[in-house]
């Protein structure tokens, strides 16, 4: 079983979070964040990343990526593990 904190369909181990395949996919909802953030990918396959009023698209290893402030966006799952940094 994937432990939750905080409501969060993650596990925190510093500034990287692994969403595991388990995770019910209802789990990855809508939401927003209070401050900016950068994820970096650096494992998983398949997963996408949906940012308001976007299409999703794919998340590839290495990638960075900026998700404004107060800016809707959601997972989709994928088929492995994902492990992101957050910058």
């Amino acid at each position: 079983m994937v432990e939750v904190i905080s409501g969060n369909p993650y596990v925190d181990d510093g500034n990287i979070r692994t969403f595991d395949i388990k995770q019910p996919a209802t789990d990855y909802v809508w939401h927003r964040d209070e401050e900016d953030r950068t994820i970096k990918c650096i494992e998983g396959e398949g997963w996408q990343l949906q940012i308001e009023d976007c299409l999703p698209f794919l998340l590839k290893l290495n990638q960075e990526v900026c998700i404004p402030k107060m800016v809707y966006h959601r997972l989709i799952k994928g088929y492995n593990t994902l492990k992101v940094e957050i910058k």
